[in-house]
C-alpha cells in the first residue's frame, strides 16, 4: 500500500497501516492475497466486526486481532467469500457424468472404494451437486449406488458455511439453479425451503479444514474439485497446493479447478488437460 494512498473513511477510519496489518495476516493465515484493489471489501467486511465488539475505530480491532486467535479467525472467515450456486460452471458437471461417472459405478459395483473431494466447498451446494450427479437420476437407482463403498468429503475454511451445509437446507429460489431432472429426485420443498435428499447426504462427509495447513487424509482421492479459491493466493501458495492435490490423485484421477485459473508449477507437468479447467493425472 503506496504511504499516498487517501485512508478509506467511513463509519470507522481504516489507515494504511491497518490496512497492512491485515492484509499481511490474511495472508499469512489463509493465502489470501489482498491488494490495493481489495481496500472496499476489507472495510465493508471488518465494518460490521468493528461495529459488534463496539470498538471506536480500526486500529482497537487490528490491536484485538494482534493477540486474539479467535478474534483472527473470525476475520478470515468474513474476508472469505463464499458466492456460489448448484451446478455453477455446469460444463465440469457433464463431463463428470459423461466419462468419469461410468468408471466410477463400475468400480464400485466390484467393491473398489470411491473417492471424491469438493476442496473449499463453502455452503454445500458443490458436493451436493457432485452427489446428485454421481447418484443419477433414478431414486430408486442411486439409492443403492448410495449403499455403496462410496464417499464424497467437503472441506471449507469456515465453520459456519460447514453448518449450512451439514443442514442442507436451502432459500427455495435457489432450487431454479438444478436441472428438473435431479430437482425432482433429490430436492424437496419444505415450505420455502428446498431439503437436500437423505441419501445425498449419506455420501457426502463435512469437515473444517484450512488448505494451506496440514490435512489429515491419507488415502488417495478419484476425484478432486477445487474451484474459484487459487484466485485469492500468491503464485507460490498456488503451487504448492496443486502439488499437493497432485500427490493424492492416481494416474488417471481428475481434478477440476475454476474456470478463471489454470495449473502451474509441478503439478503443471502432472496432469492433461482434456477439458476446460479439467485435468486427467498423468500415469
Amino acid at each position: 500500500m503506496s504511504a499516498a494512498a487517501a485512508p478509506m473513511q467511513g463509519e470507522f477510519h481504516l489507515s494504511d497501516g491497518d490496512y497492512e496489518t491485515i492484509a499481511r495476516m490474511a495472508h499469512a493465515h489463509a493465502g489470501i492475497m489482498l491488494g490495493t484493489g481489495k481496500r472496499q471489501l476489507v472495510y465493508s467486511r471488518l465494518a460490521k466486526q468493528v461495529r459488534r465488539r463496539g470498538m471506536a475505530d480500526f486500529a482497537d480491532y487490528v490491536a484485538l486481532l494482534r493477540n486474539d486467535a479467535d478474534a483472527r479467525r473470525e476475520a478470515i472467515f468474513a474476508l472469505t467469500t463464499n458466492h456460489t450456486k448448484f451446478f455453477r460452471e455446469d460444463h465440469h458437471f457433464t463431463h463428470f457424468a459423461e466419462h468419469v461417472r461410468p468408471d466410477l459405478l463400475a468400480r464400485s459395483e466390484r467393491g473398489t472404494p470411491v473417492r471424491l473431494w469438493s476442496a473449499a466447498c463453502s455452503s454445500g451446494e458443490e458436493p451436493y451437486t457432485l452427489a446428485m450427479t454421481l447418484l443419477g437420476e433414478d431414486r430408486a437407482g442411486g439409492g443403492r449406488i448410495a449403499q455403496r463403498d462410496i464417499a464424497i468429503l467437503a472441506t471449507d475454511l469456515a465453520p459456519h458455511v460447514i453448518a449450512t451445509a451439514k443442514a442442507g437446507r436451502y432459500p427455495a429460489e435457489m432450487a431454479r439453479d438444478i436441472p428438473d431432472r435431479f430437482r425432482r429426485t433429490w430436492v424437496k420443498p419444505v415450505g420455502d425451503e428446498i431439503a437436500m435428499a437423505p441419501e445425498l447426504q449419506r455420501v457426502i462427509a463435512y469437515k473444517h479444514l484450512n488448505l494451506l495447513e496440514s490435512w489429515p487424509m491419507r488415502g488417495r482421492f478419484d476425484v478432486i474439485f477445487c474451484r474459484n479459491v487459487m484466485i485469492y493466493f500468491d503464485e507460490p501458495t498456488k503451487a504448492r497446493l496443486l502439488e499437493r492435490f497432485a500427490g493424492l490423485i492416481p494416474a488417471g484421477g481428475y481434478m477440476y479447478i475454476g474456470h478463471s485459473e489454470r495449473l502451474i508449477g509441478p503439478a503443471a507437468t502432472m496432469f492433461d488437460s482434456v477439458g476446460h479447467t479439467i485435468y486427467r493425472r498423468r500415469g
